[in-house]
């Protein structure tokens, strides 16, 4: 009776545990998803990735205070009926997370492209440059989200309205435009700029340099439907729970493989970027524009990075270097599963995921304690039982897996492979 009880409580635990790494898995295939379009798909290293998905967590921290300050809390009655109810969830604050998931992947979207125009397109097939400047444009990111502010944002804007339109306006000339043209638009620009930012500065001080956010990390509450208690999934006599926050992640991340997988296999632009990939002097030849279409992947894969930040967000504090703590994991997913292979990726996310969590948790020590003959095994599996330890020995077997087989999980194949 005593080892059926035992057996229970430990099946139960394994099931929560194998839950939780699930869990864990699905930030990492949402995280990993955008960088196996951009990494996989395009062949660009982009070390900002975890920047985008940083800046798809602030977003939802905005979003998540605007919708507090202008949008009235659900209150259901009983005279609204089921329709009144429904229309009144849809204006609530309790609808803030997904206004957030949308504003996440519009803002990590434009910047993406806007990496992607302005420094990316110029370094294709220069692997080192791209790392290096995706590297710097991370360093300025995390350094722009400490120290922003209105005067900052103000300045940032009219100096690219000001430039970009000049450059418009030269570009639209029949004339040839000389070269001094261009360093010429950045100084006038740059000086306008500055001499309306001291301008503003000197009217109301406090408003134009007080910090948006600062080097502080800030919290995201989750909607109080996301908050209620964790659903119980019945077990023969037991229950483990199964908290809503973490399941509505696990949903995401579906809708986004298969929304992912839908663009890539069954939309004219997701063909054209197959089609990129697979031969891109052909794809030019039949008249695909492929620096729109490299300008698309880059954005939507850019866009997926947001919406991760925005799942990351719910899970705990943001700070300025909270991509950065996602960055080599997705990395690991996207080679172990097999560069630009989705069902690879999603195969080392969860793998990733669960294997981690089993080590770090102390779970599999607890299975391995009452076997005598694993006592070895046990004293390895304690050493490694905490969460940074568990992460050196999933990246040490990675390593060996991958002196196995070098291209993952799923190695390219066709043109793909000679890319």
């Amino acid at each position: 009776m005593l080892a059926y009880l035992y057996l229970r409580i430990i099946v139960l635990q394994l099931l929560q545990s194998i839950f939780d790494g699930i869990s864990i898995g699905s930030v990492l295939l949402l995280s990993a998803l955008g960088l196996a379009i951009v990494f996989g798909l395009m062949g660009v290293i982009n070390l900002a990735h975890g920047e985008l998905m940083m800046l798809g967590a602030y977003t939802t921290f905005v979003v998540q205070n605007i919708a507090k300050a202008i949008l009235p809390e659900f209150k259901p009655t009983a005279e609204a009926g089921f329709l009144g109810n429904a229309i009144a969830f849809v204006v609530s604050r309790e609808m803030y997370i997904f206004y957030a998931l949308i504003a996440a992947f519009i803002v990590a979207g434009l910047v993406g492209l806007a990496l992607e125009r302005g420094a990316i397109r110029f370094l294709y097939g220069r692997p080192l440059e791209t790392l290096l400047a995706t590297w710097g444009v991370s360093l300025i990111l995390r350094e722009l989200v400490r120290s922003i502010n209105t005067l900052l944002a103000i300045a940032i804007a009219l100096f690219c309205l000001l430039f970009f339109g000049a450059l418009t306006v030269l570009r639209r000339n029949p004339i040839v435009v000389p070269r001094w043209a261009i360093p010429a638009n950045v100084a006038i620009s740059g000086a306008i700029t500055f001499v309306a930012g001291l301008l503003m500065a000197n009217t109301k001080k406090d408003f134009f340099v007080k910090p948006w956010f600062s080097a502080r990390n800030v919290d995201v509450t989750a909607p109080n439907w996301l908050l209620q208690e964790p659903i119980k999934f019945p077990l023969g006599a037991e229950s483990f729970p199964l908290p809503r926050t973490r399941l509505f992640i696990i949903a995401l991340t579906i809708l986004c493989v298969l929304g992912t997988y839908f663009f890539l296999n069954y939309t004219d632009w997701g063909l054209r970027i197959r089609a990129v990939t697979q031969n891109r002097s052909m794809s030019s030849c039949l008249g695909i524009p492929t620096a729109k279409v490299d300008a698309l992947t880059f954005a939507v894969g850019s866009g997926l990075a947001g919406i991760a930040g925005c799942a990351i967000a719910m899970l705990g504090s943001v700070g300025p270097n909270t991509g950065q703590n996602y960055i080599v994991d997705t990395f690991m997913v996207v080679v172990l599963g097999g560069v630009g292979n989705l069902l690879g990726t999603i195969l080392a996310a969860m793998a990733i995921g669960t294997v981690s969590f089993l080590i770090g948790s102390g779970t599999l020590v607890t299975l391995s304690q009452p076997i005598e003959a694993l006592k070895p095994l046990t004293e390895i599996l304690t050493f490694f039982s905490t969460t940074s330890m568990a992460k050196v020995l999933v990246f040490a077997l990675i390593i060996a897996f991958l002196q196995v087989k070098p291209a993952g999980i799923f190695a390219p194949k066709g043109r793909t492979a000679e890319i």
